[in-house]
């Protein structure tokens, strides 16, 4: 996938305090409306005419937008190594990333790139909007000069926040704990299961305690994935053909049961049956909670005991974003039943309560 480089000097002559690298791959954020009313993509060469407030930043800007826009409804792994190869390759070039992206599924790209990127030691910060830049009301202003002064901001020498997030409407949360949660109001995402690292007002004022510490190891890129995965949502009146239908996939590797509250599925021999004989068979099952918040305790009540039995893998407090993205990576290196499951439930980098 081509891309196009523009470099931007926001400040006076002088010394830029930081160089960040934005990758535009798409989404609402960069569109405008041309004479006819009609949206297109925006060019980012005129970036300081649309956001002039960006020249307070004094920043070394370099843009990499993507030839051709995805809309976040088409993302897939392929775009994700994309983004995380470009990110691997200009590393030693920039004190940090933003990535601005479709809300859609910012925060699945958000929750892949924290596990492709180990050993990650500078911030990476997924933004966009609800409304196109163009537009008089758009948050695509505010949350790009906030995105832009968090991957820029360092104490001492040392970045503030060296891990994947994403920032909108005035927050700044970790990206595998994030979920989307509306579409009609500019405070589109939340993190039910982990504080915000973040929170802009005057100032922005950062949580220190939540925010991963410093690492002087060696960036590695994880950009191998297995996408022969299903969900399995579960819901009163499902059916066997409807669970039979999923499980007998051509070439399925793995599953994501999505159950109730803390874990809880039914108990019908033909269920429990199928999912054990899939799981005998090689197909990795990971249980995670429909529930915005809380966890996953397979054991705690009778309906979940029986998972914990067969074989089923305790999620915690995946969200299902992240619990796709960990799911693909790890069926990627792993093949054996035990070495997947200790993987799925270590925490590698913050994406869930190992306790």
């Amino acid at each position: 996938m081509k891309h196009d480089r523009i470099n931007i000097i926001t400040s006076a002559p002088g010394e830029p305090e930081a160089a960040v690298l934005i990758i535009y791959t798409g989404g609402t954020f960069g569109m405008i409306h041309d004479e006819s009313g009609a949206l297109q993509p925006f060019d980012f060469s005129s970036i300081l005419e649309h956001i002039p407030a960006l020249r307070q930043l004094e920043l070394k800007l370099t843009v990499f937008a993507f030839e051709t826009p995805v809309d976040s409804s088409n993302m897939i792994p392929g775009i994700w190594k994309k983004i995380g190869k470009l990110i691997f390759e200009e590393y030693d070039h920039f004190d940090g990333f933003v990535v601005l992206h479709g809300t859609d599924t910012m925060a699945y790209s958000a929750s892949a790139l924290s596990f492709m990127l180990q050993n990650l030691s500078k911030p990476v910060i997924f933004t966009g909007a609800q409304l196109p830049i163009s537009s008089l009301r758009s948050d695509a202003r505010e949350n790009l000069i906030n995105a832009l002064e968090i991957a820029a901001a360092k104490v001492n020498g040392r970045v503030l926040v060296p891990e994947v997030c994403i920032y909108f409407d005035y927050k700044l949360f970790r990206g595998n704990r994030t979920k989307k949660v509306e579409s009609v109001f500019f405070d589109a995402f939340n993190s039910e299961n982990y504080p915000a690292l973040a929170e802009s007002g005057v100032e922005i004022n950062y949580n220190l305690s939540a925010i991963s510490p410093n690492t002087d190891a060696e960036l590695i890129l994880h950009d191998k994935f297995v996408d022969q995965i299903a969900i399995l949502k579960i819901f009163p009146g499902m059916n066997k053909s409807y669970v039979k239908a999923i499980l007998a996939a051509p070439g399925l590797k793995g599953v994501i049961l999505e159950t109730y509250g803390a874990g809880n599925a039914p108990t019908f021999d033909w269920f429990v049956n199928a999912l054990a004989a899939s799981i005998r068979s090689g197909i990795s099952v990971l249980n995670i909670s429909q529930c915005p918040g809380g966890r996953v305790q397979q054991g705690r009540y009778q309906t979940s005991k029986q998972l914990l039995e067969i074989g089923v893998i305790d999620g915690k407090d995946l969200t299902l974003e992240a619990a796709i993205a960990k799911l693909m990576i790890t069926l990627a290196q792993a093949s054996d039943k035990s070495e997947i499951e200790h993987k799925i439930k270590r925490s590698w980098c913050g994406e869930l309560s190992e306790k």
